[in-house]
């Protein structure tokens, strides 16, 4: 028999060794797998660049891609070059082999080990450094792009007199090089240290000489280019302390040099710096003295200088020289603070005016007549009524409206502007029949049309008078496109201008269809572009779907902050974007700013803590701007738009002289157009955006004060107060509304908020900034700073009194019985006649509907409160006597709602209004008769649930009827 065994009279087999056709399938794999990962990369790639060229904003994606290159490149290079070298130098310069100690002994086993390899190892190295380096340094692609780029503020810091653009465009790149120029230090530093200790450069335990005359000198220059950085970074440091930010008792968060850091930490910087240099030299002269001697007593007096002069001396300033006489001390400091941060933040030009709190006027008609003149007070809260416009305007459960719905203002028939609260009937995948990915991503494509009722009216029920509504849309506002495939609700790819129709809006006997005709998105004809994608998005389906043919568009990046932010990742973007009907389209309305951390004497805020307040806490579709951002200088610098239909996205210049904007304009040129390029039609509904309002309302709680010893004692410090009508405690949200401040002629659209003392809820101070762009005043910011020897009543007592009053009390306690819920709308404050009004709509969500409508309003003047059905009735009480000329109420019956035509709905709603008429006279009895009262809401409950129950059954069936159309038939639109 043959020797199986391996012997020499027969075959040896190899153990464990796979056949030749599992290497091949191994290897077969392997490549795939290469390719696979290839591919992945390549359809991120791929497609990035196919969104950007579809949106005409190609030059920053190459802009972006060929910096972060080049600096990975550059930098990545230099650090593998300079750790690359060190080694080769430490094998170099390696000692002859001699008597091998037992370290020697140890490490020769090491040696004689990677001998083979020691090439590829020298490369592994490198290349992992230098990989590691060129990510840090292609993320740095914004600071290059500032520093480079950068144009002049013209404006000189108050400390060492340099242009304000050296701390906001030049130090960030600065400390971004002496970083590289540590870590790059250090790793060379310890890979030639580690090569001279395996090859006997460097010995630990071995007898004779520590280290041979060559690695003394090697490590010795090493440690000299690290204490000269040091150095380097002494002296930046000097600068940087105009850009520190450090906790001061006075203003909490401080940026900028105070007492201590002028008079102490400075000459410290300086000294350490002169020390650093010094002993820099002595570890360079080793190369001639080869000793470490005088080099390491150099560093020990530099660590123990650092001790003394940068922690131990200026610790001792302050306790001895700045606290026994602080305000003395700091006041200079404190000048040049409220200088730079009311500069840095716009609000220099703040108009801060005592306020008497109290009416002169003796005349109570002339008071009531001046309510009209003074303000267009706004009883529908978009914030409250969004389930009202869904419940009387969604007409398909696959359309559904925001949380919160935006103020505008358009033109009356007669040419007036109107206060009106506005949203878009935007797509609902989640009331899609159907759900699947051709009902997903084909049919069900876009929100059709615009809903907007008046701002200062409701009719005789209670619901927004509506001056656009129904489907189509019909109203004020003129024809215009009225499909929405770019809006904030749209989260979701959407494949359309293929074989395969579109729901387009249902009328009166089924669902018209349509395709898409606009030439947004990417074009699907190319196979490469579908699998591109079908990698991208995780979707097999894309790339062999019959769906997708000839024509077809994807289209993503669909709401309109992400499209702003995609086409400019330089901008930091307002969390609100609003849409307007503008010249035939619906434009999404962005703001957006420019930011920097690096204006000195500066304080800094954390925008995503000073923009958040009632509406962010508790609705998920209010967004927070950059939640961690840290500024001290910010503009509202471009004003940017973005087509519901087509998603053009345009980015106008708002502020010519924002040295920011015009930096980032020299580094992306051709993507901010002019700020002439603003149609008149767009420029009657921009605004003064909520973001920038909420930063520097938060700043003049503080900042309003006239001088340095003011701010330092805290006696003027302010709160923003909380929202009384809601129980987040969070701040409450500033309110557009059309008003006039004292100074002014006539009612201007305007962004408002009040203050309260600092821990207390009595009334500080009213602002208002002119949010009408067609104006001078446009962003004038006016404060009314009411008597500090006088108590008045802010929001949340407001609030209490209308809560405690017996009358009222009885009243929503009533309102609030059986299934229904009294809601509070927004606590609208207007100067009047140098007294404050207050007005609140009070809402109540009656039966299983559950959507509000208007049913009362507070108002209260001086001390006098009335709760009354409506605004006008509400004022007649307060001022105790009848307006002149009695404004339009709007109690005019408007139609009935959608869905109504059913004859068992109809029904159902009459009977509600006659059960509410029925409670409302008992209510209005001379003494009100409770029982009844109690009864009609038990009927005004049943007749709306057997409403809501008729119309679901009609909802139903409409969309089991749609869902049963397979093709998509109707009509073409």
């Amino acid at each position: 028999m043959p020797d199986r065994g391996g012997g020499p009279t027969g075959p040896r087999i190899r153990a464990g060794r796979p056949s030749r056709r599992a290497r091949t399938l191994l290897v077969t794999l392997g490549v795939l797998a290469v390719l696979g990962m290839a591919f992945t990369m390549f359809a991120g790639f791929w497609t990035d660049w196919l969104w950007y060229r579809s949106v005409h904003y190609s030059s920053v994606f190459t802009t972006t891609l060929w910096t972060k290159i080049g600096l990975f490149f550059v930098f990545g290079l230099l650090m593998a070059f300079a750790v690359g070298v060190n080694i080769w130098l430490a094998h170099r310069t390696r000692p002859p082999l001699s008597a091998m100690s037992m370290e020697q002994q140890s490490l020769d086993r090491y040696r004689m080990g990677i001998a083979p390899y020691k090439t590829w190892l020298l490369l592994a190295v490198i290349c992992l450094v230098g990989l590691i380096a060129g990510a840090s340094a292609a993320s740095q692609w914004r600071t290059w792009l500032l520093w480079v780029n950068g144009v002049p503020f013209h404006q000189k810091d108050p400390q060492f007199h340099l242009d304000v653009s050296f701390y906001a465009f030049d130090l960030p790149w600065y400390r971004f090089l002496l970083g590289f120029g540590f870590a790059t230090a250090i790793l060379s530093l310890i890979a030639a240290a580690l090569t001279h200790y395996l090859y006997g450069g460097l010995r630990v335990t071995s007898p004779g000489a520590r280290a041979t005359a060559a690695a003394t000198g090697h490590l010795s220059v090493l440690l000299g280019l690290f204490v000269a950085l040091k150095a380097v970074a002494y002296w930046l440091d000097r600068y940087g302390l105009a850009v520190k930010s450090s906790d001061f008792k006075a203003t909490g968060n401080w940026t900028g040099l105070r007492y201590v850091d002028a008079n102490a930490y400075l000459p410290a910087k300086t000294i350490l710096f002169c020390i650093a240099v010094i002993c820099a030299l002595l570890f360079f002269a080793t190369l001639w003295r080869r000793t470490w001697q005088l080099p390491v007593i150099g560093f020990g007096l530099m660590v123990l200088s650092a001790i003394l002069i940068g922690g131990l001396y200026p610790a001792i300033v302050q306790k001895f020289q700045v606290q026994p006489n602080e305000q003395a001390k700091e006041a200079p400091y404190v000048e040049k603070n409220l200088k730079a941060t009311r500069e840095a933040y716009g609000i220099d030009d703040t108009e801060v005016s005592e306020y008497a709190g109290t009416s002169s006027t003796k005349d109570r008609t002339t008071l009531r007549d001046k309510v009209a003149d003074t303000a267009s007070l706004r009883i529908m809260d978009p914030n409250v009524v969004s389930p009202t416009f869904r419940q009387l305007q969604q007409i398909k459960a696959y359309y559904g409206f925001p949380d919160n719905l935006d103020v505008d203002r358009y033109s009356t028939k007669d040419g007036k502007d109107q206060d009106t609260v506005l949203g878009l009937r935007e797509l609902n995948l989640d009331g899609v029949p159907k759900n699947n990915w051709i009902n997903d991503h084909f049919r069900y494509t876009h929100g059709f049309g615009v809903v907007a009722a008046k701002g200062t009216e409701a009719d005789s029920e209670g619901r927004p008078v509506f001056i656009e509504k129904n489907l189509p849309a019909k109203g004020d506002l003129g024809s215009f496109e009225q499909r929405i495939y770019y809006g904030e609700k749209t989260n979701t790819y959407s494949i359309v201008g293929g074989p395969q129709k579109e729901v387009d809006y249902p009328d009166n006997e089924h669902e018209r269809t349509t395709s898409y005709r606009g030439k947004s998105g990417v074009n699907l004809d190319n196979p490469v572009n579908r699998a591109a994608y079908a990698v991208a998005f995780n979707e097999p389906q894309i790339l062999y779907s019959g769906a997708i043919g000839k024509g077809s568009r994807i289209l993503y990046n669909r709401t309109p902050k992400d499209r702003v932010e995609a086409v400019a990742p330089w901008l930091t973007i307002d969390g609100d974007a609003y849409p307007a009907v503008v010249n035939g389209h619906i434009q999404w309305i962005v703001d957006a700013y420019t930011t920097t951390n690096g204006y000195p004497y500066a304080s800094r805020t954390t925008l995503g803590d000073t923009t958040a307040d009632s509406l962010t806490a508790t609705n998920t579709s209010r967004a927070v701007v950059a939640q961690q951002n840290q500024v001290n200088y910010i503009r509202n610098s471009v004003k940017a738009t973005v087509d519901a239909y087509t998603g053009e996205v345009k980015l106008y210049q708002w502020d010519t002289e924002d040295p920011v904007l015009k930096t980032w304009m020299k580094a992306f040129p051709g993507t901010v157009k002019p700020r002439a390029d603003i149609a008149p039609d767009l420029m009657a509904h921009l605004r003064y955006p909520q973001d920038l309002f909420k930063v520097q309302r938060e700043l003049l709680t503080r900042y309003h004060v006239p001088d340095a010893q003011t701010f330092l004692s805290g006696s003027e410090v302010w709160a923003v107060p909380d929202d009384p009508t809601n129980d987040s405690a969070s701040a409450v949200p500033p309110y557009y509304l059309s008003m006039k401040m004292p100074d002014q002629s006539a009612q201007k659209f305007s962004l408002t908020t009040t203050f309260t003392p600092n821990g207390r809820d009595n009334l500080s101070a009213f602002m208002a900034v002119d949010s009408d762009p067609g104006t001078d005043d446009y962003g004038k910011i006016r404060i009314l700073k009411l008597p500090t020897n006088t108590n008045f009543d802010g929001p949340k007592q407001v609030q209490s009194q209308f809560n405690s009053e017996s009358d009222i009390a009885e009243t929503i306690s009533l309102l609030s019985r059986g299934h229904s819920k009294v809601e509070y709308g927004n606590l609208l404050t207007v100067p009047l006649d140098g007294g404050l009004l207050y007005a609140e709509p009070v809402y109540v969500r009656g039966g299983s509907l559950k959507y509000p409508l208007l049913r009362k309003v507070l108002v209260t003047y001086e001390g006098k409160t009335a709760f009354k059905d409506t605004l006008g009735e509400a004022l007649d009480e307060v001022f105790g006597v009848k307006a002149s000329t009695p404004p339009d109420t709007g109690t005019a019956n408007p139609p009935p709602p959608p869905g109504s035509a059913n004859p068992t709905v109809r029904q159902a709603l009459e009977d509600a209004q006659k059960a509410f008429d029925a409670g409302q006279a008992a209510l209005q009895k001379p003494k009100p008769d409770w029982n009844a009262y109690a009864k009609a809401q038990d009927d005004l409950a049943a007749a709306l649930k057997k409403a809501e129950e008729a119309q679901a059954k009609a909802d139903k069936a409409s969309n089991d009827k749609a869902g049963a159309d397979k093709t998509g038939g109707g009509k073409k639109s």
